[in-house]
């Protein structure tokens, strides 16, 4: 038998906020290949043992759908959210959405359908304070104005493109300002991979740049979704930690990938 101990009440500190917070402990015996199974899960997922069972038991009794409720793991925001992949995942690893940013009105649709909610419009028009207090921000901000097709497209065209973009290319300033006013303890930010090398890497020194400013430690890593689905799609992730609340030592690492052995 395999033992594990869950913690009852989970949270990610907001600003310099500490980790004052009461913790309850329950002892579970579980079957040696149940457990070998869950610790084989929590890695995948990037989450210990016991914050992946915590956030197990947090969805079966139903409280990360409650409002205003504390008992989720942390608080999230969806910016540039598409139809919610990045909601799914969150929410899977014990997060509670409290605000979602989504223009297109077909992926907002979507959204409705698979969320119970619609996204707000262009966020560009919305202001820091009408977003609520969160603990980590997630923003998929538009690639087009980074990708190698989207440049192709683009100069083929005669158009601008990387920050030159003035309908997509300066989307991560609006991110910057609201991780600026909000002071989120954590955010991960995603892009095309050709983003680290636009306009020789000077686009990618900017973002890098305004980050540090910000006071956040920043980690990022290019990965293939061919480790988790049959295909090549190749991303650029970004995460910055808050300095005022974790320090700048350098305390995250990527978790290992799977092999990618998928066969359509």
């Amino acid at each position: 038998m395999g033992q594990i101990i869950y913690p009852g009440y989970i949270r990610i500190p907001r600003g310099s906020e500490r980790l004052k917070y009461e913790k309850k402990q329950i002892h579970i015996k579980l079957d040696a290949n149940l457990y070998k199974n869950m610790k084989i899960k929590s890695v995948q997922k990037g989450l210990s043992t016991q914050d992946y069972v915590s956030s197990l038991i947090a969805n079966d009794v139903g409280l990360l759908n409650e409002s205003n409720n504390d008992y989720a793991a942390f608080k999230f925001i969806d910016l540039f959210a598409g139809i919610g992949g990045m909601r799914i995942a969150f929410e899977s690893s014990g997060g509670r959405c409290v605000f979602s940013s989504e223009w297109d009105k077909y992926c907002q649709e979507t959204y409705m359908a698979n969320f119970g909610e619609r996204p707000q419009g262009d966020i560009t028009k919305i202001n820091a304070d009408e977003i609520p207090e969160h603990d980590i921000l997630v923003a998929g901000f538009p690639c087009q104005p980074f990708s190698i097709a989207g440049v192709s497209k683009k100069n083929s065209l005669g158009r601008e493109h990387g920050f030159l973009d003035k309908a997509q290319g300066t989307l991560f300033f609006n991110v910057a300002k609201i991780v600026a006013e909000k002071r989120p303890t954590a955010f991960l930010l995603e892009n095309v991979k050709n983003l680290a090398r636009h306009d020789g890497g000077r686009t990618f020194s900017v973002i890098l740049e305004t980050l540090d400013q910000l006071d956040y430690e920043v980690y990022y890593k290019e990965i293939d979704g061919q480790h988790f689905v049959p295909q090549h799609r190749e991303r650029i992730f970004i995460i910055g930690l808050d300095r005022y609340v974790f320090g700048r030592k350098r305390i995250f690492n990527f978790p290992e990938l799977p092999d990618a052995h998928h066969i359509l």
